[in-house]
């Protein structure tokens, strides 16, 4: 079916349309929820999608992380929510499961306006068994990556009868992943009578076939952005092939980025750049597919919490990842192809944020570059290799916090404000010194100020949580 523009392809909303949550149908408990969580205005993808999806119709959004799309959708798919009937209303597929972790919080937070909501994630990388035990309990809304939900379907432990909404949230790194068959059995076995709504940084050829296939005269917003009203400062650095590794750590110290992924086209060069980077003294870490699950989730809790400061990882590693005020990118190679480009730096530069974006390149790859010029349409702008500041052996670039690890997560009834109150109220540590509490299947990781970890290791492992002992040790170095 041909989709309906909404707002034309590359147009953004009226700069009259309201921003207030207000304007919306929704209910006065969620409206409060909002306030309570910090949601003062809508984000642009919001005030254009919103007042569609709210009305019922089927949405393809070009929307980028960080731009506000998971409560875009959301609101839509819990307005369309009965908590009182006990049966998968909602599917969110995701490409990855850091992202349907991501989506699961949020959703969790907005659906605090209502009791009882149940959400499940169902991603690849965990086992099934408790993924069936918690099945068999029933859920409201399930949030998972193509593959496991497919898996669930064909086990018949997952039912899809009284499913209202679904939502493909970064359909073109779907696509890109090999998803588009898993994605179509998937959709066969929802009702015809649905809403669908899809969500695409960028709109390559499978966009149009995932559309036409699976929705509904679907209206279409395409916003014009260039990464968060331009507030991406893109640099160019011109590097000797053996200069590579040490510019990454000459970028660090000159502009002193609190947080920062490294981009590498391959496994080996994330191992190789980690090894650089540690040697001089930074707290680097490598995301790549040979970490087995469990290591994964422990680096991307510190990268999130601030105890790490550079994340090296690879393209199809950091997929999906959506980290809060993100400084600075560094590609360490040119990408050959731009779409990876406007994905990498993307990260950066996120709403009310100003980021850095760095792009070494050696001799061989200015062809790249210039590639990369014509197709997204922006001028280079070089800075010399010799300008940069080298390392400051006084004031070394640090993480501003630590990791705790707690032995007990959900399985032992532990929540954020059990720890945080463990911190705070027992052993006396000023909340800002607290950062933050993620709590896993069975464990939780907890952020506090690097210059109280090692007290508060010992303090912590001393006292208890809950009226329990517990387990922890400090992560990292």
């Amino acid at each position: 079916m041909t989709a309906t523009p909404s707002t034309a392809p590359g147009i953004a909303p009226a700069a009259g349309a309201s921003t207030d949550f207000g304007t919306l149908p929704l209910p006065p408990a969620t409206l409060e929820n909002l306030q309570r969580l910090g949601y003062t205005a809508m984000t642009p993808i919001q005030a254009a999608t919103l007042p569609l999806t709210l009305a019922g119709h089927d949405l393809i959004a070009q929307a980028k992380t960080g731009s506000g799309k998971t409560a875009a959708f959301a609101l839509a798919l819990l307005a369309n929510l009965n908590p009182r009937r006990f049966a998968v209303q909602s599917l969110v597929l995701c490409p990855t499961r850091e992202l349907a972790d991501q989506v699961t919080q949020e959703l969790r937070r907005l659906a605090r306006a209502e009791d009882h909501i149940k959400i499940l994630t169902l991603c690849g990388g965990s086992t099934m068994r408790p993924q069936l035990a918690s099945l068999e309990h029933g859920a409201h809304i399930v949030v998972g990556t193509p593959g496991r939900i497919l898996d669930h379907l064909e086990r018949g432990s997952l039912d899809l009868q009284a499913l209202n909404t679904l939502v493909l949230d970064e359909a073109d790194r779907m696509l890109d992943m090999g998803f588009f068959d898993d994605i179509a059995t998937v959709a066969k076995q929802c009702p015809a009578q649905r809403q669908t709504l899809l969500f695409s940084a960028t709109y390559p050829e499978g966009i149009a076939k995932l559309s036409a296939r699976f929705l509904r005269e679907p209206k279409e917003v395409k916003l014009l952005s260039t990464h968060a009203a331009g507030k991406i400062r893109q640099r160019f650095v011109e590097v000797a092939e053996d200069q590579r590794l040490h510019a990454v750590s000459m970028l660090l110290n000159h502009y002193r980025p609190v947080s920062t992924i490294a981009f590498c086209n391959t496994k080996q060069q994330c191992r190789d750049l980690v090894e650089v980077l540690r040697a001089q003294g930074f707290a680097a870490l490598e995301l790549h597919g040979d970490l087995d699950q469990r290591d994964r989730d422990q680096v991307l809790v510190r990268f999130a919490n601030r105890s790490c400061s550079v994340l090296v990882a690879t393209d199809i590693a950091a997929r999906g990842l959506d980290i809060a005020q993100l400084e600075a990118v560094i590609n360490v190679d040119i990408t050959p192809d731009p779409a990876t480009h406007t994905h990498r730096i993307g990260r950066t530069g996120r709403i009310d944020e100003a980021g850095w974006a760095f792009s070494l390149a050696s001799l061989d790859e200015m062809g790249r570059v210039g590639q990369l010029e014509t197709a997204l349409g922006f001028t280079t702008e070089w800075e010399p290799l010799a300008a940069l500041a080298d390392a400051d052996p006084a004031h070394p670039l640090r993480p501003p916090m630590r990791t705790l690890q707690i032995v007990g997560g959900r399985k032992e009834k532990i929540r954020p404000g059990d720890v945080l109150g463990a911190l705070t109220k027992d052993l006396g540590y000023a909340a800002a010194q607290v950062g933050k509490i993620n709590v896993n299947e069975f464990s939780t990781y907890v952020a506090v100020e690097a210059g109280i970890a090692a007290e508060a290791l010992q303090r912590l492992s001393a006292g208890k949580i809950k009226g329990r002992s517990v387990k922890v040790r400090l992560l990292g170095d």
